[in-house]
């Protein structure tokens, strides 16, 4: 899967997002994947302060 690749090349954040079944894979480093079912929104976090993305316009 590419987004574990580029987060071990050094990404910070990755987001996996499956329109299908609505769900949200959020990878951080040295961390378990997080799996968000449905949600609203996605956080930039840290590493994008401030940016939030609207999912209500993917799902």
């Amino acid at each position: 899967m590419r987004v574990v690749l580029y987060m071990e090349n050094g990404a910070r954040l990755g987001w996996l997002i499956n329109r299908k079944q609505r769900k949200t894979e959020i990878y951080r480093p040295h961390e378990v994947v997080e799996i968000l079912n449905n949600p609203d929104t996605m956080s930039g976090e840290d590493v994008l302060p401030g940016f939030v993305l609207d999912l209500s316009t993917i799902w």
